[in-house]
Formats: C-alpha cells, structure tokens, sequence
C-alpha cells in the first residue's frame, strides 16, 4: 500500500536505493512489494534500484535476463527459459515512484491525527467532522494502494516468503506485544493473548494476509469488483460472522483492495490532472459541510466496517444501503486526495517506505494516552489544545516512519527468517554451476 509506475506530466528523480518493507504494503502492506504489497500496512512497494552489472549482447536483447546471468557460452539456450528469465526480471531492479510514497505517507499522517481526534469528537462538532471526512478514505486509499502492489502476486516460493515474514509474522508480535502493553497500561493482568481476534491495529495485518492469498482468484473471475462489492454487501448483513480474524473488516473492505488489482497506470494519470485537482477542492469542501452537519446524527461506526447493521442498531437492509453509499463516497475521496498527492520528490518522500513502521508502533501510544487519561486534562479540548494535539500527532508519525527507527525494529517488521524455510533446489544447482 515500489513499482512499475510511470511518471506523468513531469521528469521525477528516482529516490536512492531502498530496502523494501513490508508495508510497501502500507508500504501499503504489500504483496508488499508487490505488484506486490504487505505487511501489515499494510506491506508491498516495488523492488529498490540496484546498479546494473555488465551485459553481454543477447542479455541487453533479451530485457528480462537480470545482468548476472552466465556468459553466452556458458549454457547453451539457457537464457531462453521461461522460469529463468521470471526470476531475473523479477531481481531487475525498479526505481520507487514519489507518487506512492507521498502517498502512503500523507495517508499515515492522516491516521494519526484520526486517532488524536477521536477523544475529542464529543466536545467538538468540527473535531467529529474531521474525524468522520478523514475515516472516509484514508483507509480505503492505504488499502487500494496495498492492491495496486499486490497485482503480480501469486503462489511463487518467495513471494509466499515474504507474505510470511511481511505481513504474518509481524501480525504475531505486534498481536503479543499489544496484549502485554494493554495489560500493563491498562492494568489488566488477565487480558488474553488471542491471534484469532486482531487487538487495534493489527486487523489490517491479518485482512491483508487473506486478501493477498486471494489475490490469485480476484486476477481470474470476469467482474472481480462487483463480485467484491457483493461480499461486502453480504457481510453487512451478516451478523453471524463473529469476530475471528476480524472477518467484518476483511470482507467489507475487501473491494478496495480489489479494485487496486484491477488499477493500472493510466489510472492514476486521469486523477493527477490538473481538472482533476482543481475539481477536488469544492467536491472536499462539500464533504466536510456534510460531515459537519452528519455528524451528531450518524453513527462513526459505520466507518469501522466491523461490524454487521443489526450490531449496529440498524435494520438489515440498510446494511446493504450504507455499504454502497459509503463506497461511492470513499471512492470520491479518494481519488480527491490521490489528485492533490505530488509527484515529484520531496522531503518526506523517502519516508514513505516507514509507513509500516509508523502504523503500528503510533498505536502504542494512541491507547497510552487513553489508558493514562492523557485527554483528562482540560486545555486538550480547546481549540489552540486540538491543533497542539493534531501536529503532535502528526510529528512523531513522521518521526516513526523514520530510517532509525526502521533499522531498530527491522527485525519485527521485515525478518529475514531463511533458517525457517526449505532451499530452493532450482537455486543451489544454479549456484553450483
């Protein structure tokens, strides 16, 4: 939630060489990388640059040969095998797009601040407003990016890998981790440590783990965003579910992710334009007078999308109203936000490979604050208070999506865990040669 995506409208410099997160699935959350994307985040952002080796004639004829590849002569017609030539286009390296990255980031920063506001929505109708405009999209465009990456995800052996050690194993340790700090924060000793009902933040860790397995069936069905967007409908009806896996969210969010399989370049070319920027300004503008005036008289809940219409006091059939209003309405939002994205690169840019990182170690210390009564005191609700709060939060998001603070928690967050899987038998014997 990186990739093979132009740029438009203007020249763009590739950012350095970058290690590839998983939330290239946040970071978007891959197939975290992916046409991939993961992790949590989240994780998959397409593969970092590398500098090219040498490259004999036929190498430089045949694109997809990566650069290390014998010598003509070394084995005669192997540079025509199908297999081969996946594996070595996949290992050629492709520069990040800013688009993305900026992206990725700005949304982050936009979930932080919708945490800070959430405390404050009961005093504050323009706090409510915000929160409820915010909750809108920036879920929906994290998790349509994390699509968009996840388009060349299949059943290959690496890329199962780095589903694991991208998205699962940190699901694991955050879900433990959270549980120890809600029982010492919260001073509740006895809360159980359970993988099969996602606590806060981790519920996008394990949607985007299903999501990606199912990519492959999504990439085969004639009307993949309808049939989608019927299970999402389904779902809202659907009190039964329970609460396993977070199941609710899986399944109501899932057209999103759909959807961004189903994007391609040209895309997000016709949102960029400048009509498409200066149409954005009045149609956000009215969103927020809307949410405004909603905002006393609907449910947020409805934002969440854990939860069926009858939990949510309603009748059943409004289950399926609210679902595909709120889905046209994210739609527009987020190809709102998506037109006012830059393209070029920035100073925040680079950070948009942290977004993983941001995401779920901010968690810690948006409950902190509730658990510790941070909102208790009372200049926090008042409106110098709620801008305070709101570049607080924004700054130490920034602050978490950061390369220290990847580097510090890297071996939670992108573990490379090769004593865990089988050798590759194609591999070693190709290394022998």
């Amino acid at each position: 939630m990186t990739n093979d995506f132009p740029s438009y409208g203007e020249r763009r410099v590739p950012l350095p060489p970058q290690r590839q997160t998983p939330h290239d699935t946040l970071s978007p959350a891959g197939a975290p990388a992916p046409a991939g994307t993961g992790g949590a985040t989240a994780t998959m952002a397409p593969p970092t640059a590398t500098a090219p080796g040498p490259a004999t004639a036929r190498q430089r004829a045949a694109p997809g040969i990566a650069s290390h590849a014998k010598p003509r002569g070394h084995a005669k017609g192997r540079g025509a095998d199908p297999a081969r030539n996946a594996g070595a286009a996949d290992a050629k390296a492709k520069p990040r797009d800013a688009f993305f990255d900026n992206a990725k980031y700005l949304a982050i920063v936009l979930v932080a601040m919708g945490h800070s506001w959430e405390p404050l929505r009961d005093g504050s109708r323009t706090a409510a407003a915000l929160y409820v405009t915010v909750y809108a999209f920036h879920m929906p465009a994290f998790i349509i990016i994390s699509g968009y990456f996840s388009r060349s995800f299949d059943m290959r052996k690496d890329r199962l890998q780095r589903l694991i050690t991208g998205v699962a194993v940190p699901y694991i340790l955050f879900e433990v981790a959270y549980t120890f700090f809600k029982r010492w924060a919260d001073d509740d000793p006895g809360y159980p440590i359970s993988l099969m009902d996602p606590w806060y933040l981790t519920w996008f860790l394990a949607a985007l783990f299903i999501w990606r397995l199912t990519t492959p069936l999504w990439k085969i069905v004639r009307w993949p965003v309808p049939l989608a967007l019927a299970v999402a409908v389904l779902a809202s009806l659907s009190p039964d579910i329970g609460d396993d896996l977070d199941l609710q969210r899986v399944l109501q969010f899932l057209p999103f992710f759909v959807i961004g399989l189903s994007l391609r370049p040209e895309h997000f070319k016709l949102v960029r334009r400048k009509k498409a920027r200066m149409l954005a300004v009045p149609v956000f503008a009215a969103a927020l007078v809307f949410a405004y005036w909603a905002a006393p008289r609907m449910n947020a809940a409805w934002f969440y999308h854990r939860d069926a219409a009858q939990e949510l006091a309603a009748p059943w059939w409004s289950g399926a109203v609210m679902t595909l209003a709120m889905f046209g309405c994210s739609l527009v939002l987020v190809a709102c936000f998506f037109a006012w994205i830059p393209g070029r690169t920035m100073w925040c840019t680079a950070l948009g490979a942290g977004t993983l990182y941001g995401y779920l170690l901010h968690g810690f210390l948006a409950k902190g604050s509730r658990f510790w009564n941070w909102y208790d005191a009372p200049w926090v609700h008042t409106p110098w208070g709620a801008v305070l709060l709101t570049l607080t939060a924004g700054t130490v998001i920034t602050v978490l999506c950061t390369p220290p603070v990847q580097r510090a928690f890297r071996f939670a967050m992108e573990p490379k865990m090769t004593w865990a899987f089988k050798k590759d038998p194609v591999g070693m014997a190709r290394g022998r040669n």
